[in-house]
């Protein structure tokens, strides 16, 4: 039984370290690869990926419409609206990227690359601008 207790111990700590490392990046030194979110090639990479893993939520024209909305506990956000795009930056979609939104239903996503969580910035950033 001890030893049971102790294995949830070491798993909730590692869980708050690993909660604590997260918050602890500095996102505004991060560099912003202004010249990779304006290419084509960036943001047709992005839309594959988003398709893949954002869709569901977000829908496949990225208007927030997903098949998985009525499920959430919060609105997914869409991308095609003009609001959405004046009110956000490359920075802050890489951040909810790496550390997802608190109080939303929208996650991390650990398992996209640094290049990756790019490409679906560039993508979702031209949406409001350029259509789906």
């Amino acid at each position: 039984m001890k030893a049971m207790g102790a294995l949830i111990m070491s798993l909730a700590l590692s869980a708050c370290s690993a909660q604590d490392d997260r918050a602890a990046v500095d996102y505004s030194t991060i560099e912003i690869p202004v010249d990779r979110l304006a290419s084509d090639d960036t943001r047709d990479r992005g839309r594959a990926l988003f398709k893949k893993k954002c869709a569901l939520c977000h829908g496949i024209r990225a208007d927030g419409n997903g098949v998985r909305r009525k499920g959430l506990s919060s609105t997914p956000a869409n991308f095609q609206s003009t609001d959405w795009r004046a009110n956000t930056s490359p920075r802050q979609v890489y951040m909810v990227l790496s550390e997802g939104k608190r109080g939303t239903s929208m996650p991390a996503w650990p398992t996209l690359s640094d290049e990756e969580k790019w490409e679906v910035v560039a993508y979702v950033l031209s949406v409001a601008e350029d259509g789906p």
